[in-house]
């Protein structure tokens, strides 16, 4: 399998984004990402690439939380991002820039209130688009907890954004 690694690279920059809130922060989450990634040589061959690009990407915005000496406070910049960044939504919102700024940010706080696996399935989902195949590699769930899963999270983000 071959990666096309400017299209992860956006992809991989949006999960962290979603999971940490700060621009310069995902820039430099994913930079370091595809570092160790390409560092692990011996293990890309053997397979499950995208997976274990995952898996380096979560384990970094773990370590992120973790690293008590962050700089910054962990605020979100509306008008960088959030749901906006996604093409598929983008192509649906026929809003102005503001509106759509403000759908995102809803978008966005909504999807907080979830518990950090559901948030983690709708970004991989439909900011990432990714397969349901690839997110179980991913994330390492059976494909009946991954639907279940995805299903209430949405009845969720219904309920919230209504």
């Amino acid at each position: 399998m071959s990666l096309d690694l400017s299209e992860q690279y956006d992809k991989i920059y949006r999960y962290c984004y979603f999971k940490v809130n700060d621009r310069c922060a995902a820039e430099d989450l994913a930079q370091e990402t595809f570092l160790r990634y390409f560092s692990h040589t011996p293990y890309i061959s053997r397979g499950k690439q995208l997976a274990y690009l995952y898996t380096i990407a979560r384990n970094l915005c773990v370590d992120y939380y973790r690293n008590p000496r962050r700089d910054e406070e962990l605020l979100g910049e509306a008008a960088e991002g959030g749901f906006a960044k996604s093409r598929e939504l983008e192509e649906k919102l026929s809003e102005s820039p503001m509106e759509q700024v403000e759908t995102a940010l809803h978008l966005q706080k909504a999807l907080e209130q979830l518990p950090v696996e559901m948030q983690e399935l709708v970004v991989l989902r439909y900011v990432n688009g990714l397969s349901v195949k690839e997110i179980l590699k991913i994330t390492g769930m059976s494909r009946s907890s991954a639907y279940r899963m995805e299903k209430e999270a949405l009845r969720r983000l219904k309920r919230l954004l209504a």
